[in-house]
This record gives structure tokens, C-alpha cells and sequence, in this order.
């Protein structure tokens, strides 16, 4: 079977190990109703301390499908004032505008037809089941046109002074940053069918979108970009009907960090554009490729993912196929202990179908070097490993796998 000669996409992978996992009940004196119970989405949480490689700060994140919250959220709820709150009728952006840095907003259950931007440090934005849709009349803001023209975004989480190239594919790169938006937090939102984005994060630092589920954004799910130290942790990410662009996305400058998310119904489930992105414990299903590492990313570490169960429809995409993680051009990238199986063809003529792919970039001819492939389970895939690049230095053993038998154990 041929292999895929016009592929572009990308994302950027961290890596972490996750250790000493805590327990906790809160219980807060609610400055809002005068009375003690547990804090809804917020008590009775587990979190999961996480201890980075070498150089790298450490991060809370949540098991999957429970709302991450830091530690200086509970603090600012204990806090006489500290909490917004929005009910359905009341416009979200109007309480995201009044917040004070670190200030909690609370958006009560409900359907919001809006567009929301986040400007403001340390905001925290909750969802207590708020759904947030398009509104009949797009709101211009810096996400306006990052996935294409007349493409806008649901929740912009943006910095200041940003400037952007123009559009060429994909999305707008971000060429400088004047000030970034620090320590963002968006948890518990259901965001639904916006044009370019459900979510965004655009020249942020320290943010998170965490607990989230997001449905149907036309050319991403979410997308972080000319951000540092983004993580996007325990999110679901799906198209509800036709085949969608990117699920989630990392063009950061530095330390991006998307673990346990849940995507399908994505051409892409993940797409690595970040030098030393760290992506771990994603479930990747009903989509063409798992994961997508671009042409002179270095250093991504891909781990613990499941990648299985294509779209039907993939290997009749030209210049596509089926693949689980490819390395386009791309150097160092560690992938290791992930899950990829069932990634078949289905008998369409000249489809690929691969697990793991190391090729140089067929568009730059960028060679593919020093990425190493261990400790994989490969199963009941067309092919398990190709390697095809004038790159130096890939190391690929240890892996349980079948094709090619001189690669596998």
C-alpha cells in the first residue's frame, strides 16, 4: 500500500509522569449563600499531582471527565466577593468584563448564545452544565480569522498587542506577543458549533481548559497558540456529524501539555506544532490520524495514548490514509507505551494504513532524525512501522508488533 505523499498538519507534545495521587473533600464557607456545603464541581475532586521530566514545572491536572481546578481557585472562593455568578438571560461577557484579576465566575446551567473573551489575568471561568453556542451575530475579536476567514471562535482566552501572519492554512501563526494573559482557567462549558473554534487559547501563559466537552468546531476543537505553558487537560472533543479539520492543536512557543482528552470524528485528533510538547493519555477514535507531529518539531513526547478504530471514510480521503502518530520531518520525538490498533484500509486500493510512520517531509523534504519508538503495543494494523526518511539516528525496538518482523519484538 502506498504511503501518504501530501499530509499537512501538526501538533507539539510534553511529557510527564503521573505520581502521588490526592484525595480531597473540600468544604467552604460560601460567602454567597452564607452557608456551608460542598462547592458543586469543586468538592469531592480528585487531583492529580504530576511531576514533569527534568526541567519542567509541575502541574495539577484532573482524571478525565472531572473539572480541573488549582488550588488558588478554592482559595478565592473562601473569599468574601470572590465569586460572580451568571444566570441564564444574563450575558457571560458582561461578568467576564466586571472580574477582577484572580476573580471566579460561575455560569449556572443553562444555553448561552455567545461569544465570550478573556482578557483578564487569572480569571476562572466555570461551568456548572452553562452550554455556549453561536450567537446570531459573530463579536470581532483577536480569534476572528485565526482559523480562516470569517471564522470566529466560542471562548477567546487572548493576550494584548498580539500580532498575527496572515492566513495561509490551517490557522494564523502568531509572530510576537506584546503581553501575555496569565493563569486563565476555563472548566465545565459545553461549546457547540462555532465556525473556527470552540475554544482558544491565543499568547497566553500559565492557562487551562480543563473538563470541558466540545462538539463540532468546525476547523478545531481547541487550539493553542503563541501561548506558553498551556495545558489542556480532560476535555471531549467530537464532531457530531460529518467529518471535522483538527480536534485539538499546539503551536505554542514553549511547554504545552495536553493530557487525557477524548477525541473523535476528527480528520486529525492531534496535531503537534510545539518544540518539547508533552501528550499523554488521549484517546483518539473515528478519526484518520492520531497524531500528527509537523516538519522541525523537536523534542515531542508522545505517551500512554490510545489510537484506534478509524472513520470509515479515511482511507478514501486522497493523500491521507489511516495513520496513528507520524513523524513528518520531525526530530527527537519520543513515542512510547501507546496503544494503536485497528488501523486498517478496509481493502481501499492505494490507501495507507500505518500505526507508527517516520518519513522525511514530502512537501520540504525535511529529513526525519533521532525519534525513538519503544515500548509500543501495535495490533491488528495494516502495517505496524514504516520508516522511510535520509534522516539519522531513529531508534525503534522494543515494541509489540508484527509488520515489518524486523522492527517488532
Amino acid at each position: 500500500m502506498p504511503l501518504p505523499l501530501a499530509i499537512k498538519v501538526g501538533v507539539h507534545v510534553h511529557n510527564f509522569s503521573f505520581s502521588q495521587l490526592q484525595d480531597s473533600t473540600i468544604q467552604i464557607q460560601s460567602s454567597f449563600d452564607r452557608s456551608s456545603r460542598p462547592l458543586p464541581n469543586i468538592a469531592q475532586i480528585t487531583l492529580h499531582k504530576i511531576f514533569p521530566m527534568p526541567g519542567f514545572a509541575s502541574h495539577w491536572v484532573t482524571r478525565p471527565g472531572l473539572a480541573l481546578l488549582a488550588l488558588n481557585v478554592l482559595a478565592v472562593l473562601a473569599r468574601p466577593g470572590g465569586v460572580l455568578h451568571v444566570a441564564p438571560g444574563q450575558p457571560i461577557q458582561a461578568a467576564v468584563d466586571s472580574a477582577h484579576p484572580g476573580q471566579v465566575v460561575i455560569v449556572e446551567a443553562g444555553t448561552y448564545a455567545e461569544q465570550v473573551t478573556i482578557q483578564t489575568d487569572g480569571i476562572k471561568l466555570i461551568g456548572k452544565g452553562a452550554i455556549l453556542v453561536p450567537p446570531s451575530q459573530p463579536v470581532e475579536n483577536t480569534c476572528s480569522g485565526l482559523a480562516g476567514p470569517g471564522t470566529e471562535a466560542g471562548i477567546c482566552i487572548e493576550g494584548q498587542d498580539i500580532e498575527l501572519a496572515d492566513y495561509v492554512q490551517e490557522h494564523r501563526k502568531v509572530l510576537s506577543v506584546g503581553r501575555a494573559v496569565h493563569d486563565v482557567i476555563v472548566t465545565g462549558f459545553e461549546v457547540k458549533g462555532f465556525s473556527g473554534l470552540d475554544i482558544a487559547v491565543l499568547g497566553g501563559q500559565d492557562c487551562k481548559v480543563a473538563g470541558n466537552t466540545l462538539y463540532d468546531g468546525a476547523q478545531y476543537g481547541c487550539l493553542t497558540v503563541g501561548s506558553k505553558n498551556t495545558l489542556v487537560d480532560a476535555n471531549k472533543v467530537t464532531s457530531t456529524g460529518d467529518l471535522l479539520f483538527i480536534g485539538i492543536c499546539m503551536d505554542d512557543m514553549s511547554d504545552v501539555h495536553v493530557t487525557n482528552n477524548d477525541i473523535s470524528n476528527y480528520a486529525i485528533g492531534l496535531c503537534v506544532q510545539t518544540n518539547g510538547a508533552f501528550v499523554h493519555g488521549n484517546e483518539v477514535s473515528n478519526s484518520c490520524v492520531g497524531a500528527y507531529v509537523d516538519p522541525g518539531v523537536l523534542g515531542a513526547q508522545i505517551s500512554n495514548n490510545h489510537i484506534s478504530s478509524p472513520n470509515p471514510i479515511c482511507p478514501s480521503i486522497p493523500d491521507l490514509g489511516v495513520l496513528g502518530v507520524i513523524m513528518s520531518g520531525a526530530s527527537k520525538t519520543l513515542v512510547k507505551q501507546n496503544i494503536i490498533e485497528g488501523l486498517t484500509a478496509n481493502g481501499v486500493n492505494n490507501a495507507t494504513a500505518v500505526a507508527v510512520i517516520i518519513i522525511d517531509d514530502p512537501g520540504t523534504g525535511t529529513p526525519a532524525s533521532d525519534n525513538i519508538v519503544v515500548e509500543n503495543i501495535l495490533r491488528n494494523n495494516d502495517f505496524d512501522i514504516f520508516v522511510n526518511t535520509t534522516g539519522t539516528g531513529n531508534v525503534i525496538e522494543g515494541n509489540q508488533c508484527s509488520t515489518p518482523a524486523e522492527l517488532c519484538s
